[in-house]
């Protein structure tokens, strides 16, 4: 405790943390400002039901970090800047000119930067209409001219941009990952509204589950904590080398396999996919056509948030897009030709195409474990509500996890930026 103590008073001392402190904390206000900032002809009431019943406005609602069930300005947040960045990653690992163009250093970044905010536009108008047309069949919103209708959509597109706006500024000049930290401010703005809902809930019979609750949701933090600072460190060992007439001593270092390589990602990716049957129910269950609306009634009753099926296969596709996003983001190959070109070797496992396998099977080993940790994170819903009967209390996986990554990231460059400061006074 008393080394943290000495770590925050540091950060309060040091004139640039301080001045980017502070400028991260006026960005959260003006964030905080804009969400409640509505957009006119909305009828909030009907809307904030509509919420309560829907799972996946809910998920873009945490993303938008309160902004949408107020229908502010922001309402769409930075769900569509989010999938246009998934979508130029997937992308860069497909096509090699963007592979080549991401390792070019600043002006790589800038471009790739440049490509994702083109690609943010189209997504933002395509959203906007999708919740407009959500809206309108709910009775939420009344008909529009074909001028309110555009100035609907363009307040939409407009809000994102602006919000992807404070995101790269405080990247630049704030603590931290500008996106990142908005989303967890908007997680956290929500806790005062959830704690509220939870106190007009609870009765004298539901205290013990409270109790239960709680020793569960620090366990969950925990774990979170554990799984994402958990490393396996796989020993290599560099060779002496003679290089004219010098002879450079042989070192030993090690790779460290993160046990959650894919981080959030592919929770992000699975609930896109096994929450698009329900939104497609929802638009079809209006038309009028009787067999296209029981099949979409059908699709509502089958992908039920609190059902087995739902739960279930969230539960694989979180598991499938968990291999599939670790496979993107480590190479294997590149790893065990970058080790063998500088002359070192894994103990017992010959350089080349062994030292890959060799990787390959730690991998696959440790995001097994990581892969199960996360389905279980993302239907930890389900399972609260089933285990303590209280669905207000319900956690969500996905919000905590966000929240204690940015946590623990945030402190980190933190504590890197307060040790380069103690070593800048023995260079002057």
């Amino acid at each position: 405790m008393k080394e943290i103590s000495d770590k925050i008073r540091l950060l309060f001392r040091d004139p640039q943390l301080k001045r980017k402190m502070l400028f991260t904390l006026f960005i959260f206000l003006a964030f905080r400002i804009f969400a409640f900032l509505p957009v006119p002809t909305i009828d909030l009431p009907k809307l904030r039901s509509l919420f309560a019943q829907n799972q996946f406005l809910s998920l873009l609602d945490i993303f938008s970090g309160g902004t949408l069930i107020n229908f502010s300005i922001m309402a769409l947040g930075l769900n569509p800047y989010i999938n246009a960045s998934i979508i130029i990653q997937l992308l860069t690992a497909i096509f090699p000119a963007l592979e080549h163009l991401s390792k070019e250093g600043e002006y790589g970044r800038y471009k790739i930067n440049q490509y994702t905010r083109f690609l943010t536009a189209p997504l933002t108008i395509v959203q906007a209409v999708g919740i407009f047309i959500l809206l309108k069949n709910q009775k939420i919103i009344g008909v529009l001219s074909p001028l309110e209708f555009f100035s609907f959509i363009l307040t939409m597109v407009a809000g994102t941009f602006i919000l992807v706006w404070f995101g790269e500024l405080v990247s630049e000049f704030g603590l931290g990952n500008g996106i990142s930290l908005l989303i967890f401010a908007g997680i956290v703005g929500r806790i005062p509204v959830v704690l509220g809902r939870t106190i007009a809930v609870i009765n004298q019979e539901l205290i013990f589950n409270v109790i239960i609750f709680a020793f569960l949701a620090a366990f969950v933090i925990g774990a979170i904590v554990y799984i994402n600072e958990a490393v396996r460190k796989i020993p290599v060992y560099y060779a002496k080398r003679i290089r004219g007439n010098r002879v450079y001593q042989g070192a030993t270092n090690f790779l460290p396999l993160k046990l959650n390589q894919a981080g959030v990602i592919p929770i992000i990716f699975a609930v896109s996919f096994v929450l698009f049957p329900q939104l497609l129910g929802n638009f079809l269950v209006y038309v009028k056509n009787p067999a296209i609306s029981n099949f979409a009634s059908f699709l509502i009753k089958l992908f039920n948030p609190s059902g087995f099926f739902y739960n279930f296969f969230y539960f694989l596709l979180v598991i499938g897009f968990t291999y599939f996003y670790t496979v993107i983001v480590f190479n294997p190959q590149k790893i065990s030709e970058e080790i063998q070109k500088h002359g070192g070797f894994v103990p017992g496992i010959r350089p080349g195409v062994a030292t890959k396998e060799y990787l390959e099977k730690i991998l696959y080993r440790i995001t097994s474990v990581g892969a199960i940790f996360l389905g279980i994170v993302a239907i930890l819903p389900a399972i609260v509500s089933k285990v303590t009967n209280v669905s207000g209390l319900v956690i969500g996986g996905t919000g905590i996890l966000i929240v204690v990554s940015v946590i623990l990231e945030t402190f980190k460059m933190i504590e890197a930026q307060l040790v380069m400061k103690s070593y800048e006074k023995f260079i002057r």
